[in-house]
C-alpha cells in the first residue's frame, strides 16, 4: 500500500477558498489564479485524499463530512503558514527577534535604557533580555554563547570572542559649588589635597588611574572603592569625595548636585563590545549592535 502524499499548502488554500465562496470560478478569483489551475489544485488534492472534496447542493459546492473533520486542522495550518510568512518578513526588515544583552551594571541603568527605548520604537516585534554583571562574568557568558553581545571593560582578548574597542572619554566629577568648578580642566596636581572616590584597585581603569597620579608626582588619596562608576557619582551628589568617572555617567547626575570638567591628560575608560565568534548574529542583533556604538560617538576620546 503506497504511502498518501503530504498535501501542499497550495492545494490546502484552493479547498478554503471553495468553502468560502461555494464554487471554483469565485475560488479562482479569490486566489488570483485562473479556473483550471483551481481545479488542478482540488483534483490532485482529491487523488492524494483518496475521497470526495465536495458536495453539489443549490449549484453551490459544499465540503463533504471527511473535509469537514479536516477543516479545524487545515485551519491551523494555514494559519500557523501566515504567521511563519509574517514572522520571517518582519526578521528581514529587522522587526522582529530576541536580543540577550549582558553588560557592567552601570550600563544597566545609565545610557543603555534610553538606547532600548530608541532601538524598540518601530520594532514592535523585539523582545531583550538584559543582564548586568562583572566583566568575568560577561566573558564567559559570551564564550559559551549564552548572550548575543555584551558591553564590557578590562577584556584582554578571546579566540571565541569577536570585539570592537571603544574609548570614552573621562571626566573629574565633584560636589556643585567646589572650588575645582574654577577650572577648564583638572590635572592630578589639581587633586593632591582631595580624597578619591575610584574603582576597584585591580581594575584596569584604576590601575591606569594610579600611574597618571605617580607620572605628576601626586599621592592619590583612597577615600571609598567602588564598583560602578554610577555609585561613585552618588556619593558626590551627597557632596563625599571627588572622581574620575566616564563622561556617560557623569552627564547623568549634571543636574543632581554634580559638576565636572575634563581630566587631563586624557585617559579613557576602555569598553569593549563584544559577541561569540562562532555564534552567527542576527539580522536583528547586528543592527542593535550598529546603533549602540552609534550613540557613544558623541562620548568617544578622540586622537
Amino acid at each position: 500500500m503506497s504511502q498518501p502524499r503530504t498535501p501542499r499548502i497550495r492545494q490546502l488554500e484552493a479547498l478554503m477558498a471553495v468553502i468560502r465562496n461555494g464554487s471554483v470560478t469565485a475560488a479562482a478569483a479569490d486566489l488570483g489564479i485562473s479556473q483550471p489551475a483551481t481545479s488542478r489544485l482540488l483534483a490532485d488534492l482529491g487523488k492524494d485524499f483518496d475521497f470526495q472534496l465536495f458536495d453539489k447542493r443549490d449549484n453551490r459546492l459544499v465540503p463533504s463530512q471527511e473535509v469537514r473533520m479536516l477543516e479545524p486542522d487545515i485551519r491551523r495550518v494555514l494559519e500557523l503558514m501566515r504567521h511563519i510568512s509574517d514572522s520571517s518578513a518582519n526578521i528581514t526588515k529587522r522587526k522582529a527577534g530576541h536580543i540577550r544583552i549582558a553588560c557592567l551594571p552601570g550600563f544597566a541603568t545609565n545610557h543603555l535604557p534610553a538606547v532600548v527605548a530608541d532601538f524598540l520604537k518601530d520594532r514592535p516585534g523585539v523582545t531583550l533580555t538584559i543582564e548586568p554583571d562583572r566583566p568575568e562574568r560577561i566573558l564567559e557568558w559570551m564564550i559559551t554563547e549564552q548572550y548575543d553581545f555584551g558591553i564590557t571593560d578590562g577584556f584582554f582578548g578571546h579566540p571565541a570572542v569577536d570585539r570592537t574597542d571603544i574609548k570614552v572619554r573621562t571626566v573629574c566629577v565633584f560636589p556643585a559649588g567646589h572650588d575645582l568648578g574654577r577650572l577648564e580642566k583638572i590635572r592630578p596636581r589639581d587633586l593632591a589635597q582631595e580624597r578619591i572616590i575610584h574603582p576597584r584597585k585591580d581594575s584596569t581603569f584604576f590601575q591606569q588611574l594610579d600611574r597618571r597620579f605617580q607620572n605628576d608626582k601626586v599621592e592619590l588619596h583612597s577615600l571609598i572603592e567602588v564598583r560602578q562608576f554610577t555609585a561613585a557619582c552618588e556619593l558626590i551628589c551627597k557632596g563625599i569625595g571627588v572622581s574620575i568617572v566616564s563622561e556617560l555617567d557623569a552627564v547623568k547626575y549634571a543636574d543632581q548636585g554634580l559638576e565636572y570638567r575634563p581630566f587631563h591628560p586624557p585617559m579613557p575608560h576602555e569598553l569593549s563590545l563584544v559577541r561569540p565568534i562562532h555564534k552567527a548574529p542576527s539580522l536583528i542583533t547586528l543592527e542593535f549592535i550598529e546603533e549602540f556604538a552609534s550613540s557613544l560617538a558623541p562620548f568617544l576620546l578622540r586622537g
